[in-house]
């Protein structure tokens, strides 16, 4: 069974049981100072022109997004429309050095915390596993500190994927040990945070500890 999203941001996996998505449980227990900060940001905007900006960024990034999977696939994906292609040259020196492609938006469930997870890939980079995460913006983030919930998102995925990978080969797993999250900007090359396992371990602690505030907020988890 294919797994599926409702409009609740569940995932069903193949027994019918659904699982909390991991950007539903970071959105729910996003901490009172992000509120804020998002709360400032629409305010100087305005309601209306911070709508237009929010739509044309999801946009983007699900056109993206769309031509990244094709790429990956081996797929030969259209010329990029206008508003993706500086998004897509961005990422060219990135995408060439791809090898093995393991998966591609695929979900992943982590049965024993209880969520899951659409992955956006896991390839052989440098040689080695690493899942990836793809974003788009109009500036460099700059630090590690401007990437908010982007390094929770990580570890959560590279937890689910370590479990599904253990429960396939239970003699011999493999550990997915990196990770990259890339943000792709116009003219100029993409801006790449890399993160061994040692690195994202804060992160999957802090994971770990939002997931439990939702799962007490929602009081059962599994539906």
């Amino acid at each position: 069974m294919k797994p599926t999203r409702n409009r609740r941001g569940y995932f069903a996996n193949d027994d019918g049981v659904r699982f909390p998505s991991v950007t539903t449980v970071l959105n729910a227990t996003r901490p009172p100072e992000a509120r804020e900060a998002l709360a400032r940001w629409r305010d100087r905007l305005g309601a209306e022109e911070a709508g237009r900006v929010a739509i044309a960024a999801s946009r983007r990034g699900t056109l993206t997004h769309k031509h990244i999977r094709q790429y990956l696939q081996g797929e030969a994906p259209p010329t990029p429309p206008e508003l993706v292609l500086p998004y897509w040259k961005s990422l060219q020196p990135i995408l060439t050095k791809v090898q093995n492609v393991h998966l591609v938006e695929q979900v992943v469930f982590h049965h024993d915390l209880g969520y899951a997870g659409k992955v956006d890939c896991v390839v052989d980079y440098d040689g080695v596993p690493c899942l990836f995460d793809w974003k788009t913006g109009d500036r460099p983030k700059g630090s590690i500190e401007r990437l908010y919930d982007g390094p929770l998102q990580l570890a959560a995925y590279c937890g689910a994927v370590n479990q599904e990978w253990q429960a396939q080969d239970a003699d011999s797993p493999q550990e997915l040990r990196h990770a990259r999250l890339v943000v792709a900007l116009p003219d100029q090359p993409a801006e790449v945070f890399t993160f061994d396992l040692a690195e994202l371990q804060p992160y999957w602690e802090q994971w770990q500890e939002r997931l439990a505030i939702f799962q007490r907020r929602q009081g059962n988890f599994r539906f």
